[in-house]
């Protein structure tokens, strides 16, 4: 009996095969979707759309944190630099959250500080997922070399995001 998913017993085994293939667009989608958010916010500061308040320009940290929100969310919503900007992202969430939110309560709930929490932690899941599906990056080859151009292993192939086949 061979090692492939779908000749294994059980449909449990053939859904998780199944699933897993599916894995680099669901984070892809995730990326876009938390991206495209993440940049609203940013717009919202910088120029007082979408129902925001204008941050004066070079005030401290507003300003900065409108910046790197409108960035970072459209470098994660295009899939280019994705980890090093979700990295950015993250760290600029649980700043936000640690001096602006914390000091008022303990839990998010009481203090307000929901959305800083949750997008500090899906940019951190970022970091270490990759960008998934979709992304700028794998137009430009970012993970590169020799196996890039000849389609490389399927482990490879499957770490770029990349669904494989058996």
């Amino acid at each position: 009996m061979t090692d492939h998913p779908t000749t294994r017993s059980g449909a449990g085994s053939s859904l998780a095969y199944r699933l897993d293939q599916t894995r680099p667009y669901a984070i892809g989608l995730f990326r876009i979707v938390i991206g495209l958010l993440f940049a609203c916010h940013g717009a919202a500061s910088l120029f007082g759309v979408l129902g925001g308040n204008t941050a004066p320009a070079g005030t401290w940290p507003v300003w900065y944190a409108a910046v790197i929100q409108l960035v970072a969310g459209g470098l994660v919503l295009a899939g280019l630099g994705t980890r090093s900007a979700a990295f950015l992202a993250s760290g600029s969430m649980a700043y936000a959250y640690f001096t602006t939110h914390q000091p008022e309560a303990l839990f998010p709930l009481q203090n307000g500080g929901e959305a800083s929490a949750l997008f500090c932690w899906s940019f951190l899941l970022l970091v270490f997922t990759g960008p998934g599906a979709l992304a700028v990056d794998r137009l430009f080859g970012t993970r590169g070399g020799a196996s890039a151009a000849t389609g490389g292993t399927s482990k490879e192939r499957e770490e770029q995001g990349a669904p494989v086949r058996a």
